[in-house]
């Protein structure tokens, strides 16, 4: 009896082994308006079972039998959740509508307020170029995706190595902070030529504050911020890209670039890649032999990763390694020092950051520590062949070739605490200390040229994010910075107020203050040619921070419908400056003329920047922005002796503005025109060219840059990927700068206008589904 009983209890035992690990399944088709959704990311909650739907929306999934808490996700789609039970003896099926979120709306930013926000509900007011934007666009780099924002306008700043500058509402580079991945390693001496090495295939997105941002980030941070974002990866797949574009029937200019990116089923872990190689060779405009466009070979490479160690936890890496040779100038085929007059860059920059978050207290509190850094080497010519003998025998004996490099640390901490119950709303408090040093090393020993700078910023931030009533929110912020070229501490306020009505309208106002160390920044690093010598910038030794207030309002309108979305933005800005930076010319050395960098004594940036968007069923979209605006000082400076003093900015127009309009009219097909319009502005012109004797100011041209964009999507579904091939022309009417100084005594800063004439491009791309 006891064998039988024995016997009996075994069995119970492994049948029921087999019942539990017997898994049930579960399947299902989730489509939009009758289309599969391909790609969609289906999980089991607080589990590690996933799926990825088909490309018939079907996905299928096992797991024990139990009851289960469904989420489904995709981009450009609300959220799915919904209870599930699943049963060893029969499948459970489902058929699943997905809902399209109005994307242009909804949109979560970060850079306004350091935590992430939806962008119509965030206090400071935040612009976004994703990256299907930048491909339709056409765009190659960070520098001529800035174009295509309200406010903003990238400028070439050299003729001979063609140095780009971002101006935000009005004010120069120096003015501006720019972020990657929320941190400031966007050195001065990387600031030079670094938006043109960032490829776009590295960028997921572009924030874009416009307004002072130093109560958050710091120094520099007056006309606004722009915050590059990389790409993180959220799903396996792949694009490799590959096009040619001709500029003005003269110049090839080959690219080819790919990305890559693995996730691992349960989504708590990935790794993404890319690669891109570009090389162009030089261009002349107007057939003197010296290059308007220099020759560019930029090879760069990088990865991102993040870890979720548990659900709570997330752990971010990202490295890249930006890579460039440029030159230009005399376009002879001779060694460096013996041309006429030209610039040579070798560059290499290694980018690198480490972020951490837990979050904790049911997701009410978030502790981050970030930790980035930026090395810069670079060595460089910049010379003139002498005429006079014994300054040929020098040059021949020494000729000035340099070295530079900068180091940028930033390590840093931030807590955020969110109330519910505060006064009646709802409050996120931030706390946060961070620590940023940059050390730059730039020397020319021929030209007695050195600049040796340490600049060391310790910056502590609170802030407090106040939803008053859903329909209230109060923003108000202070940073103390103790940077070490002052001698006493800097304090930024900032408070911003929101209030929207009835979920289609925002009004805003907002004050902040900002300031800039008296530092070397990317203008002054630069070594321009004019007058047949070399100018350079020498920093006064009674050099004083500047202070800025910025005060902006705006409204914002947003009709959403089924079939359209329609919108406008409205904003008046105003920024005053007191110990405004200015430039001096304080006359001539044996090696060209100098310039002082002191202060002034105030100045005044006011406008108004109109954006208009629209999109029609999806298939016509339109973003427009354009600027007017005065910027101006207390006091007229001299730019050039014997010219008359101007209060107004140089190299500033007071219109401005750009319009993107993309059509689909299939799935398949995008056809994309753009424009992009600058107004006429004063420009210093150095005499010493044999087409241009005598310095003067000279007012330059209005522009108007048309370019055009096609692309046909060919689905390889058999591949799960698809092939598209496109072509276009930018600068369609070649709007183009007619009057470049010709020979090798030139003003390279004469420069003004599009960045490149008219070019014909063509190009193919394989991408996952």
């Amino acid at each position: 009896m006891n064998q039988y009983r024995f016997i009996l209890v075994l069995f119970c035992v492994i049948l029921g082994q087999c019942l539990i690990a017997q898994n049930g399944k579960l399947e299902g088709v989730i489509s939009s308006k009758g289309l599969p959704i391909i790609g969609a990311t289906v999980i089991l909650a607080q589990t590690n079972i996933s799926a990825v739907t088909d490309q018939d929306g079907y996905f299928e999934l096992e797991a024990p039998q139990g009851k289960y808490k469904l989420e489904i996700s995709y981009v450009g789609y609300k959220n799915y959740q919904s209870d599930v039970e699943v049963n060893v003896s029969k499948p459970f099926s489902l058929t699943i509508e997905m809902e399209e979120e109005n994307y242009l709306l909804q949109q979560i930013v970060v850079t306004g307020t350091k935590t992430f926000k939806r962008k119509t509900e965030s206090p400071v007011m935040v612009n976004i170029l994703d990256n299907k934007t930048l491909t339709n666009l056409q765009v190659c780099n960070l520098s001529e995706s800035l174009k295509f924002q309200p406010g903003l306008r990238v400028e070439t700043d050299c003729q001979t190595c063609n140095y780009t500058q971002l101006r935000m509402n009005g004010l120069a580079g120096g003015y501006s902070q720019i972020l990657i991945n929320g941190r400031p390693i966007f050195s001065p001496l990387m600031s030079l030529y670094g938006m043109e090495q960032m490829p776009v295939n590295m960028i997921d997105r572009i924030e874009v504050v416009r307004g002072g941002g130093s109560t958050l980030y710091g120094s520099s941070a007056i006309a606004g911020t722009v915050n590059v974002i990389t790409r993180v990866p959220d799903k396996n797949s792949y694009e490799l890209n590959t096009f040619y574009q001709h500029i003005n029937n003269q110049t090839p200019d080959f690219f080819l670039n790919g990305n890559a990116s693995i996730v691992n089923k349960s989504k708590n872990s990935g790794m993404t890649f890319f690669v891109n190689h570009r090389n162009r060779n030089l261009y002349d405009a107007n057939g003197d032999k010296f290059s308007e466009l220099p020759q560019l070979e930029n090879t760069s490479f990088g990865t991102s990763l993040f870890i979720k160690p548990t659900e709570s936890q997330k752990l971010e890496i990202n490295v890249s390694n930006l890579n460039e040779y440029r030159f230009g100038g005399d376009m002879r085929k001779v060694p460096v020092f013996l041309t006429q007059q030209s610039e040579e860059r070798k560059s290499s920059i290694w980018l690198g950051s480490a972020d951490y978050q837990v979050n904790f207290n049911e997701d009410k509190s978030a502790f981050i520590a970030y930790g980035a850094w930026q090395q810069t080497w670079r060595s460089h010519y910049t010379g003139i062949l002498p005429d006079e003998p014994e300054a040929l025998r020098i040059h021949m004996v020494k000729p000035p070739f340099g070295n530079a490099n900068t180091t940028t640390l930033q390590g840093g901490i931030q807590f955020n605490h969110k109330i519910e119950a505060f006064l009646g709303g709802i409050n996120t408090f931030t706390l946060g200390s961070e620590y940023v040093t940059d050390r730059i090393q730039d020397n020319i020993e021929a030209y007695r040229y050195n600049i040796s700078q340490y600049t060391a910023d310790w910056g502590t931030f609170v802030q407090s994010d106040w939803e008053i009533r859903k329909q209230l929110n109060l923003l108000s912020g202070l940073r103390l910075d103790k940077h070490n070229l002052l001698d006493h501490l800097v304090w930024s306020p900032r408070f911003a107020l929101l209030y929207k009505l009835k979920n289609s309208t925002q009004f805003r106002l907002s004050y902040g203050t900002g300031f800039r160390a008296p530092q070397a920044f990317d203008t002054d690093l630069h070594i321009a040619f004019a007058g047949g010598g070399v100018s350079r910038v020498q920093l006064s030794n009674q050099l004083l921070e500047e202070r800025s207030q910025s005060f902006s309002a705006s409204v914002n309108y947003d009709k959403a419908t089924e079939n359209y979305v329609f919108g406008y933005t409205l904003e008046a800005f105003r920024t005053t400056l007191s110990d405004a930076f200015v430039l001096t010319n304080i006359g001539r050395d044996t090696f060209g003329e100098i310039f002082l960098k002191e202060n002034g004594n105030g100045a005044r940036v006011q406008g108004i920047t109109l954006e208009l968007r629209a999109n029609l069923q999806k298939k016509i979209q339109l973003e427009t922005g354009f600027t007017l605006q005065q910027s101006v000082y207390e006091i007229p400076v001299t730019y050039i002796d014997g010219t008359e003093p101007l209060k107004e900015f140089l190299r500033t127009p007071n219109d401005y503005g750009f319009a993107n309009l993309s059509w689909t009219p299939t799935p398949y097909w995008n056809i994309n025109g753009n424009y992009v319009y600058t107004g006429r502005m004063k420009v210093a012109h150095f005499g010493g060219a044999e087409n241009f004797p005598n310095d003067a100011l000279v007012i330059s041209p209005r522009f108007s840059e048309f370019n055009m964009r096609i692309s046909y999507t060919i689905p390889l579904k058999i591949f799960e990927s698809a092939l598209e091939c496109y072509g276009g022309v930018k600068n369609i009417f070649n709007a183009y700068q007619e009057d470049f100084d010709i020979g090798k005594f030139r003003d390279s800063n004469y420069v003004y206008g599009p960045a490149m004439p008219r070019s014909v491009f063509i190009g193919i791309k394989i991408k996952s589904f």
